[in-house]
């Protein structure tokens, strides 16, 4: 099997629901599960961010007579299902069913057909870019997939490869993705892009606080507690 990664960047005014990820700091969305065959689509979607955030995307998201996943119309003729599974302050899990996906081209849709049944599909929004994950066989010609993809954009919406490799953490940080506020989340995703990790250390706490605009004591505290999160995580599941 190979992983097949690719980035939908969207433009502002090109999606209703993808423009409330680029207004709002902090809100991410990452699928739990995504299944389909040529003619249906289940998908979990895990929402994270602060509370205002949520409840701004939700009417969007919930919206049964907007498709959310339509590449080259904005809304098209399969029908569809949004229900709330789980909420609370800054995390909702939201459950979606789309039938006669054959009528509106998705990438659920266009992976099916193209690869076949029993296709694994990830999927997350963050800011401007949706990205997809696909697990698909050896032989599969990746190449005319993204080409059937590619035709089928409509304006304002640019597709990119990110990588074709071994599958790579398949499934992985969608389970922990809700242990951390939407404050702790942006502290850690500030500190690992300043390089905080790395070693050597290349940023301090105090470069961190600079950047965020943020105390240096709130900065120590998030990064404290979401690392106390994660290992204690870790600690039950792996040791």
């Amino acid at each position: 099997m190979r992983e097949f990664e690719f980035v939908l960047t969207y433009d502002a005014g090109a999606d209703e629901l993808m423009d409330e990820f680029v207004e709002r700091p902090g809100l991410r969305a990452q699928t739990a599960a995504c299944f389909a065959n040529e003619r249906s689509m289940w998908r979990v979607d895990h929402v994270f961010g602060p509370e205002s955030a949520l409840d701004a995307v939700e009417s969007r998201f919930l919206d049964e007579s907007v498709c959310n996943e339509c590449l080259d119309v904005e809304g098209c003729s399969s029908s569809r299902e949004y229900q709330v599974l789980s909420e609370n302050p800054e995390h909702r899990v939201y459950f979606t069913r789309r039938e006669e996906i054959q009528h509106c081209h998705s990438i659920p849709y266009l992976a099916v057909d193209h690869v076949g049944d029993g296709l694994l599909i990830e999927a997350e929004r963050d800011g401007s870019e949706y990205v997809w994950r696909l697990l698909v066989p050896d032989d599969c010609a990746v190449g005319e997939l993204y080409d059937r993809i590619d035709e089928r954009l409509r304006d304002g919406i640019r597709l990119d490869l990110s990588h074709v490799s071994d599958p790579k953490n398949w499934n992985g940080g969608y389970d922990t993705g809700g242990l951390l506020s939407a404050e702790e989340r942006e502290t850690v995703a500030s500190a690992v892009d300043a390089g905080y990790y790395g070693t050597p250390r290349e940023a301090t706490v105090a470069d961190l606080a600079e950047e965020l605009d943020t105390p240096h004591s709130t900065v120590q505290y998030r990064l404290q507690r979401a690392e106390e999160k994660v290992m204690t995580r870790f600690a039950a599941e792996s040791l």
